[in-house]
């Protein structure tokens, strides 16, 4: 009778230090779940609290200077230019040129720095390098000799030198008829658009750090 006793309470003592245990368990998976559940919460209402990311300085950078030197505006010339030779005795060696030619107006973005961006609020400053002619040139192609007169055995040195002075002429023309000003219009118009959708701000243009701000659109 006293062994059935025994056997009894010691189930009893198990029993109870069985239950005890699966409590403390269940209270240690209670509290890690609350915490997790907590953070959870934080970081939504942190998120939900927080600005829209910004594009940063140098990923702005690195997406306009990867463009390189960027082609704005193209002109296309034909002229005709006159190349002669005086002599004392004998008549002017001359030759006329039909020249067709082009030039090329471009904004070297690679010259830009981090210094040059300056971003606000709700808008991206862009401090743009002087636009520049990078290319002008004569298309042979489509240039010809149009009439010589007493050339002889002068006539490729005046073609030679009329290519060469009609390709100092393209440059010149091109910048006495405003390439540099349509350069920059078209770096509004082409330019800025990208730069926007880039940044996600309106974007300001302005030249060598010394241009009057531009009017927001």
């Amino acid at each position: 009778m006293s062994n059935t006793l025994f056997t009894f309470t010691d189930t009893q003592l198990i029993f109870k230090a069985m239950l005890k245990t699966i409590i403390r368990l269940l209270l240690l998976f209670l509290l890690i779940a609350g915490g997790i559940w907590l953070w959870e919460q934080y970081k939504f209402l942190k998120n939900d609290n927080a600005e829209a990311p910004e594009v940063s300085h140098n990923i702005l950078l690195q997406e306009i200077t990867s463009m390189g030197k960027i082609e704005l505006v193209k002109y296309n010339f034909r002229d005709v230019v006159e190349s002669k030779i005086k002599k004392n005795f004998l008549p002017d060696a001359k030759v006329l040129l039909i020249v067709t030619g082009e030039a090329t107006g471009c904004i070297d973005l690679t010259k830009i720095k981090v210094a040059d961006l300056q971003e606000l609020k709700d808008t991206v400053v862009v401090h743009l390098p002087e636009p520049e002619i990078c290319n002008y040139k004569i298309d042979h192609s489509k240039s010809k000799v149009y009439d010589t007169q007493y050339a002889f055995m002068d006539e490729a040195k005046l073609v030679d030198e009329a290519f060469q002075k009609a390709e100092a002429q393209v440059q010149q023309s091109a910048q006495s008829m405003g390439i540099l000003e349509q350069t920059k219009e078209s770096a509004e118009q082409m330019l800025k658009p990208f730069i926007e959708k880039v940044s996600g701000k309106k974007v300001v243009l302005k030249y060598a750090m010394k241009d009057s701000p531009r009017r927001l659109k």
